[in-house]
């Protein structure tokens, strides 16, 4: 699935998809790779890339990854990246801490200044809301999400199978489902921020967020 543009809001300036990784829990694979599935809280799982936009429409999916891999890792070989570090894209993507900042990839200020600083954070955390939100309608609409009981190259087809099936259902205006709270991820943040992302971050705060 590739990225449609559709723009984000909550104040935010000229974003095009918020996103972030969930994990869908597997049972244990069996052979020399199983410790590879084993996620930071202990249970065995494929780590799922997802961009969505303002309706919850899943406009990317990356799902090969086993669970031992960090977010990061998973955004920085994907092909998406690989399209916005070409200039495929006109805007920007939101991300958590768990991501380095680029000039087309922001992520929150770890230590916020009182002010803009504060201000743009916040519009950030409301604005990315949107992908947690996705993913709890797509779980609560897809109960099998919850633990997938099969290969993990046949979990990988599932989940992208299910999200189709979530845009069409978006599309269709069907209903949605109640949306379980998610937890908070205690992912590790990530100190590797590349200085035009430091810029690029410095500007829209100026821009947009000095008032």
């Amino acid at each position: 699935m590739s990225v449609t543009v559709a723009r984000l809001s909550a104040g935010f300036p000229n974003v095009i998809g918020a996103i972030d990784c969930t994990h869908i829990a597997i049972k244990a694979p069996p052979g020399p790779n199983e410790g590879d599935f084993v996620n930071r809280k202990g249970v065995h799982s494929i780590n799922v890339q997802m961009v969505c936009d303002s309706m919850c429409h899943i406009t990317n999916v990356e799902a090969k990854w086993p669970g031992s891999v960090h977010d990061s890792r998973i955004f920085r070989e994907s092909e998406l990246c690989t399209l916005f570090e070409r200039g495929a894209y006109d805007g920007i993507l939101l991300g958590d801490r768990g991501y380095a900042c680029r000039q087309y990839f922001l992520t929150p200020f770890p230590d916020p200044n009182p002010g803009p600083q504060t201000r743009y954070n916040a519009a950030l955390a409301r604005t990315r809301a949107r992908i947690e939100m996705t993913f709890g309608q797509l779980k609560g609409r897809f109960q099998c999400l919850k633990g997938l009981r099969v290969a993990p190259d046949r979990a990988c087809d599932i989940i992208v199978a299910c999200a189709v099936l979530h845009n069409i259902a978006t599309i269709r205006k069907e209903r949605i489902p109640v949306v379980e709270v998610q937890p908070v991820d205690d992912l590790q943040p990530v100190h590797l921020d590349q200085p035009s992302g430091r810029a690029a971050r410095d500007r829209i705060v100026q821009h947009n967020f000095a008032y």
